[in-house]
C-alpha cells in the first residue's frame, strides 16, 4: 500500500515566500508522497522523462532520456526503473549518477545511492506530464560513449502537472553519436542558435538536500533570450507564463538560486546543458528585462556543455500550445523603451472616423503632468488591461491566448506633431484585429473612454537628404509609418509601391485626399477576388484613377521593385509579403517596422 500521511504534504518556505510574493489564495500542495496509481501507469507509457540531481558542487544539472514508450515504469511499490542508451561522455547526468567511466555500477562510487533524483515524464504528443522526486536505490551503465543505462529510483513524491505550453511532437528513435563541441559558460554560436529555435527547456531545481524538482518551460521558439555572452558566462532570460501558481520550481530558487537546465534539438539532436546562478524578477524588474513580462527568470551561467547528436530520439514537431504568447524581446533587441512605464499619462478618446470597415482613425487626447513628445513614425503604447483582463484563471479552453495577454498595444502614430492638431493630441489608424481593436471599434467616444499610455517609441524614420530616392514598399495599413512623415519629406523623391486589398481601396482614397500629392510618386497594386476593380469600386476608382497613381490589378512582384532606385529601401508590410520583399532586395539595405513584440 502507498505511504499515508495525516493531511496535504507542507509547503516549503521558498514556496510559501512565492505565494506571498505574488499574492497566491491559501491551498493545499496537490503533491502526494509516493508514486500515485495513475503517475506510474503514465511512466510507462511517456516516451521521455526529464532528470534533474545535483553534482559535487551542490549545482543541478538536467537531462533527457527515452525515445519510446516502456523504457521506464513501475517496478514495485513507489519504485521505478530506467532502461535506455545515453551518451556517457557528455550527459552530466549520467556522470553523476553512474560514473564517468565506462562499466562502472553504483556500488563504484562513493554514494551515490540516496542521491536525489527529480523527474518529469511527458507525454509531447498527447500534451501530457507528471512531475518526480525520489532517490537513487542503484544503477549501472555499460561500456561505450554511447550505453545501456539502468537507474533504479525509490519515488518520494509525485504531481501531475497541465498541458499548458507544451508544443506537440512525435518522438521517435533515433541513432545518437555524440561529440562534445564546448564545455564553456561563454556559449558558441551553435548553442546560440539552438536556443533561438529552442520552444522547451527542462529545469531542475532543489531545496537543499530534501527536495528536487524537474520541469518543463515551454513557449513559442526562441522565448528564451540571450541578455549577454561574454567569458565569465552568458546570461540568460525567460517569461514566467500564467500558470498553476504552485511555483515549486521558483520557491526552490527562492532559498537555492542555483538551476540546471537542458534545451534539446529535437530536430538535429543536438543538446544543451547548462547550470548556473538564477535571479527571480518581479514586476517592474522583470519589465524592464523583458518588456510587458511580469515575472522573468535570469540565469547567469556557470558551467555548459554543447553536445552534437547527443540525443537518442528525434521530435516530429506538431502544433505549438495555443496557450503560447508572443516572444517577448529584450530592449535592445527591438528599441523598445525598457520598462515601458509612462508615468501618469492617460489617453482619452475624443473621436473616431470610419475608413473602410475594417479601418478606423482614432484621435486621443493626453493627460500628463510633463509635456508630451514624439517624433513622426513612432509608435504610442497603450494599456488596455483595467478594461480588458479578466482576472486569473489556470486554463481558459475558450479563449487560451487571453492567460498572457497584458493588453498592451502599439499603434504607430500616423499625425505629426503639433500639425492641424494640439499638441496634446494624436491619431492612430487602426484595423480591427483581436480583442483591443474590437473593443475599440465599439467604443463610444462620448463616454470619455480613458487609458494609460505608457509612452512613446520606435526608430523608423526616413531620410530627410534632398538628394536621395526613397522608395517605400507598404502592405495594406503599413502606410501608416509613412503617413505620419510626410510633413518631413520631399514627397517627389519618394516611390511608394503599395499593395492593398481591393476592400481597403477607400484606405487609399483618404490618404490621396489627405495628401493628393502622393498619388504621383504611388504604385499600387491591388488583390482581391473577382478583380473587376472599376465595376466594384465605382466612384472611388475614378477618383483614384484620376489622382495619378499606377495601378496594377495583380500581386507585387520582385521585377516591380527596381533595385537601381536606392541601395536603401522602407519596408512596412505583413509576415509574407516582408519575407518576398527582404528575399527581392537581398544585398540592398532594408529598413522595415517590425510589429513583432
Amino acid at each position: 500500500m502507498p505511504l499515508i500521511i495525516n493531511g496535504p504534504m507542507p509547503w516549503h518556505d521558498g514556496e510559501d515566500t512565492m505565494h506571498h510574493l505574488l499574492k497566491v489564495p491559501d491551498s493545499d500542495n496537490p503533491s502526494v508522497p509516493y508514486l500515485s496509481p495513475r503517475a506510474g501507469d503514465f511512466l510507462q507509457r511517456a516516451p521521455l522523462v526529464a532528470l534533474g540531481t545535483l553534482d559535487a558542487e551542490g549545482r543541478p544539472w538536467s537531462t533527457l532520456w527515452g525515445g519510446q514508450a516502456g523504457f521506464a515504469g513501475p517496478i514495485a511499490e513507489s519504485i521505478i526503473g530506467l532502461r535506455t542508451l545515453v551518451d556517457s561522455k557528455g550527459d552530466p547526468v549520467v556522470k553523476e549518477l553512474l560514473g564517468s567511466q565506462n562499466g562502472t555500477t553504483n556500488e563504484d562510487m562513493s554514494s551515490p545511492a540516496g542521491k536525489m533524483v527529480s523527474g518529469l515524464a511527458i507525454d509531447l504528443e498527447n500534451r501530457l506530464r507528471v512531475k518526480l522526486f525520489g532517490r537513487m536505490m542503484a544503477g549501472s551503465l555499460n561500456d561505450g560513449d554511447v550505453a545501456q543505462a539502468q537507474l533504479v529510483v525509490k519515488i518520494e513524491e509525485s504531481l501531475g502537472n497541465c498541458p499548458k505550453y507544451l508544443n506537440k511532437k512525435h518522438i521517435v528513435p533515433a541513432q545518437s553519436a555524440p561529440k562534445i563541441l564546448s564545455d564553456t559558460p561563454q556559449l558558441t554560436q551553435a548553442a546560440i542558435e539552438l536556443l533561438s529555435r529552442a520552444d522547451m527547456i527542462f529545469v531542475s531545481s532543489a531545496h537543499g538536500k530534501t527536495d528536487m524538482d524537474t520541469n518543463h518551460r515551454g513557449g513559442p521558439p526562441g522565448f528564451v533570450r540571450v541578455e549577454s555572452n561574454n567569458p565569465s558566462g552568458a546570461v540568460l532570460v525567460y517569461p514566467e507564463y500564467s500558470g498553476n501558481r504552485l511555483y515549486q520550481t521558483l520557491g526552490n530558487l527562492q532559498v537555492n538560486p542555483r538551476a540546471g537546465w537542458v534545451i534539446p534539438d529535437f530536430e538535429s539532436g543536438d543538446v544543451l546543458y547548462v547550470t548556473g546562478d538564477t535571479q527571480i524578477l518581479v514586476g517592474k524588474e522583470a519589465a524592464e528585462v523583458l518588456p510587458r513580462s511580469n515575472l522573468a527568470i535570469r540565469l547567469t551561467v556557470t558551467a555548459a556543455r554543447y553536445v552534437r547528436n547527443g540525443l537518442a530520439f528525434r521530435g516530429v514537431p506538431g502544433e505549438l500550445s495555443p496557450y503560447n504568447p508572443a516572444v517577448r524581446f529584450l530592449p535592445t533587441e527591438k528599441g523598445i523603451p525598457a520598462a515601458e512605464a509612462g508615468g501618469d499619462m492617460t489617453a482619452t478618446l475624443i473621436k473616431k472616423e470610419t475608413i473602410t470597415p475594417t479601418i478606423k482613425r482614432l484621435r486621443f487626447r493626453v493627460s500628463s503632468s510633463n509635456p508630451i513628445s514624439w517624433t513622426p513614425g513612432q509608435y504610442a503604447t497603450i494599456s488596455f488591461e483595467e478594461e480588458l483582463n479578466m482576472g486569473y484563471s489556470h486554463m481558459r479552453d475558450d479563449d487560451p491566448s487571453s492567460l498572457n495577454d497584458d493588453y498592451i498595444r502599439t499603434f504607430t502614430v500616423s499625425s505629426y506633431p503639433g500639425r492641424n492638431l494640439p499638441t496634446n493630441e494624436f491619431e492612430l489608424m487602426v484595423r480591427l484585429h483581436g480583442k483591443v481593436t474590437d473593443y475599440l471599434f465599439h467604443a463610444n467616444e462620448r463616454a470619455g473612454l480613458e487609458v494609460p499610455l505608457k509612452g512613446f517609441g520606435g526608430t523608423f524614420r526616413l531620410s530627410t537628404d534632398n538628394d536621395k530616392i526613397l522608395p517605400f514598399v507598404a502592405g495594406g495599413i503599413g502606410i501608416t509609418p509613412l503617413i505620419g512623415q510626410l510633413p518631413d519629406l520631399d514627397i517627389g523623391r519618394l516611390r511608394l509601391f503599395w499593395s492593398v486589398s481591393i476592400h481597403d481601396m477607400e484606405l487609399v482614397h483618404d490618404v490621396f485626399q489627405r495628401w493628393p500629392q502622393l498619388a504621383a510618386s504611388t504604385t499600387l497594386f491591388v488583390t482581391g477576388p473577382s478583380l473587376d476593380i472599376a465595376d466594384r469600386l465605382g466612384s472611388v476608382y475614378d477618383i483614384i484613377q484620376a489622382s495619378g497613381a499606377r495601378i496594377e490589378g495583380r500581386r507585387m512582384q520582385a521585377d516591380d521593385l527596381d533595385r537601381s532606385l536606392a541601395d536603401v529601401w522602407y519596408l512596412c508590410a505583413g509576415t509574407g509579403l516582408q519575407k518576398r520583399v527582404l528575399t527581392w532586395l537581398e544585398g540592398k539595405k532594408v529598413l522595415y517596422e517590425d510589429f513583432n513584440y
